[in-house]
């Protein structure tokens, strides 16, 4: 796989984690930082590495699989790993300019 077409791969991944939500949050896992890592190998196979906000997050199965179907639909992945880590911890500051305007941080 040529690095251009990995490139777009990641970009189309990005979008679609643009569309998953925390059920309790209004704000994209993408936009709040959750996503630590998007690793497209060549042979079409994705690791994601994320994290939540809090460990004991009630919605972590409904989140994660939501995650899995939404990056493995997208064309060129042929499945994904996601990956949930809690090192370095989540804090507000992952957030970006736009979560932290939604949920009046700034």
């Amino acid at each position: 796989m040529l690095s251009d077409e990995k490139t777009r791969i990641e970009e189309r991944i990005v979008d679609v984690l643009k569309t998953v939500y925390d059920p309790e949050i209004p704000v994209s896992i993408w936009e709040l930082g959750m996503i630590y890592k998007i690793d497209v190998q060549d042979d079409g196979h994705v690791d994601i590495d994320m994290t939540f906000t809090a460990p004991s997050c009630p919605a972590a199965d409904f989140i994660l699989e939501d995650v899995r179907t939404k990056v493995e639909s997208v064309e060129g992945v042929k499945d994904t790993n996601v990956n949930l880590v809690f090192e370095p911890a989540w804090d507000q500051s992952m957030m970006s300019e736009e979560a932290r305007i939604e949920l009046g941080f700034d």
